[in-house]
């Protein structure tokens, strides 16, 4: 069953789906009319899951499970990342690349994304500064995601760049 994403607990479980472009206000409404008639209709077991999306910096899909009501299963897992898989196909982009990291650029509020290969030249460059916030795709947990997901790359896995 779907609940609005302001709803959710802060222990309910997230999974965070960067996409490899940013989204049109087409592509955002398409996700969030897709997300939510198929969160209407995931399940656990044959039992109802308790879910929420939504869509963040024109870049990322979150969707957030309360875990309280009913545990996800494998096969339901596998139900979501599937959806997710086809979100990519109709909208022609990637959710899936994990070769790239997002940052935030405060000046222009837009997020950015550099090839993990590219980093040290981008730090040596400037582009990426101690400062520049970098998202944690990895965060598990929406209260942990309003907290924790963006910090500055000195205070990340990033920060043996600066040193």
């Amino acid at each position: 069953m779907y609940i609005p994403f302001e709803e959710m607990p802060a222990q309910a479980r997230v999974w965070i789906y960067q996409a490899d472009r940013s989204l049109s206000p087409e592509d955002m409404a398409t996700l969030q009319a897709k997300s939510k008639a198929f969160l209407e209709q995931w399940a656990a077991h044959q039992q109802a899951l308790k879910a929420s999306s939504a869509v963040f910096y024109e870049r990322f899909l979150v969707i957030a499970l309360d875990e309280s009501f009913n545990a996800a299963s494998g096969c339901s897992i596998d139900a979501s990342v599937h959806f997710v898989k086809s979100l990519e196909q109709q909208l022609h982009l990637n959710f899936f690349d994990r070769t790239k990291v997002a940052f935030f650029n405060q000046e222009d509020k837009t997020v950015f994304t550099e090839d993990l290969k590219n980093l040290k030249q981008k730090i040596a460059e400037g582009i990426i500064r101690a400062d520049t916030l970098v998202f944690n795709p990895l965060i598990n947990d929406l209260g942990t995601l309003q907290k924790e997901w963006q910090k500055p790359a000195q205070s990340s896995w990033l920060a043996r760049y600066f040193s």
